[in-house]
């Protein structure tokens, strides 16, 4: 279909994305946070701009119920009624006060699981999706797997101290930027209070302090057990950026979590890189009703970078010099790799904006009587 011979340049960030870019910087020294474990990522590329011992396992507490939450309204359905039992009302710790035989919508529990941090409502919400903790506690490490925190292990939906519950400020980060990538989560962790459908103890105030103290805190979780310490994941966002705080064993838990972001805002911007609709070249058609054919950049595509990181940008496509109809719309003729100081990343498709038509018997009589007179 197309030709083996590959044009592959190398195009400067100027040429497909419109810079320089217009916002201004102001570089702020990186914290000095307490957290034996921290972290800050942006959401959407996941990039880390600020680390300390990332890779330590810890216990978490009650940050646990970021994945709770995620497989309830990934594997559940949030209008459900769940009927409690007795045994799922008795776990110590924080609580939204469920009643034996209290039928309530899982949509109240998770709200409740977040806002207020119920462990009776984790353990609910556990036992109506997989049965017992257990089954549930295989589903948590399951997806933790799926999302790459291979560094964590769960054995309870609510953080209660065990031996064997524990994750890394990375691995946290990983998770809660999968959960807040899901919009109903994302909706669920911002909420500052919230009106349930239960008849007693039904309005949840969210524990989370970020949501009203940060300018553009929006999430996520807190937690705490003598064990793990203060423990929190936090996030915010600011000019279409959202960034992503995690601390774990942190006295200043709160502070230190405003500070990173502080750090990320003033220093990182989200760049625009490729921009959708942008021309890269036009390719040779064979034996297509048309002989010529724009390619374009399919997608945008936004990465967190220093001031000075821009020039240090690459951007390499790979692009036949010919194809050969017909080929349908969407067909991959190509890809783009990105990288930032021969670190890649990014690396997406080239695909066809229209389908090219082969031509037809008429086609190339009437091209055959052009070319003769």
């Amino acid at each position: 279909m197309f030709k083996k011979n590959i044009i592959i340049s190398i195009i400067t960030l100027f040429f497909i994305a419109v810079l320089p870019v217009t916002h201004s910087f102001s570089i702020a020294m990186a914290p000095n946070e307490s957290a034996r474990g921290a972290i800050l990522i942006e959401r959407d590329s996941g990039r880390i701009l600020y680390s300390k011992n990332i890779n330590q396992k810890l216990p978490m507490a009650s940050t646990t119920k970021i994945m709770t939450a995620l497989i309830a309204i990934e594997k559940g359905d949030l209008d459900e009624t769940v009927i409690v039992k007795e045994e799922w009302t008795n776990v110590e710790g924080s609580s939204i006060y469920l009643k034996p035989n209290e039928k309530v919508k899982l949509k109240d529990l998770v709200y409740g699981l977040i806002l207020r941090s119920g462990n009776d409502a984790a353990t609910a919400i556990a036992c109506h999706i997989a049965g017992s903790i257990d089954n549930f506690s295989v589903l948590m490490n399951e997806r933790a797997k799926e999302i790459g925190a291979i560094n964590t292990n769960f054995t309870n939906p609510h953080g209660l101290h065990s031996e064997n519950h524990y994750t890394t400020a990375y691995d946290l980060a990983l998770i809660s930027q999968v959960a807040l990538k899901n919009e109903t989560f994302r909706k669920i962790s911002k909420t500052v209070d919230y009106v349930s459908d239960r008849d007693l103890n039904s309005h949840f105030y969210n524990k989370n302090k970020t949501l009203w103290q940060y300018d553009g805190g929006d999430g996520v979780k807190i937690g705490y057990t003598q064990a793990a310490g203060r423990c929190l994941v936090s996030s915010a966002t600011r000019d279409d950026i959202q960034l992503i705080a995690v601390v774990l064993n942190d006295n200043n838990w709160f502070n230190d979590c405003y500070n990173l972001f502080d750090y990320g805002f003033n220093n990182y911007k989200n760049t625009h890189i490729l921009r959708k609709g942008n021309f890269i070249k036009n390719i040779s058609i064979n034996n297509g009703k048309i002989d010529k054919l724009p390619i374009v950049i399919n997608k945008d595509f936004y990465y967190p970078l220093l001031k000075d990181e821009v020039k240090d940008i690459k951007i390499s496509v790979k692009i036949p010099k010919t194809l050969t109809a017909p080929v349908k719309k969407g067909t991959v003729v190509g890809e783009v790799n990105i990288t930032l100081k021969d670190q890649n990343i990014y690396k997406g498709d080239i695909k066809l904006s229209e389908s090219i038509n082969e031509k037809t018997l008429k086609d190339k009589m009437v091209n055959f009587i052009d070319s003769i007179f």
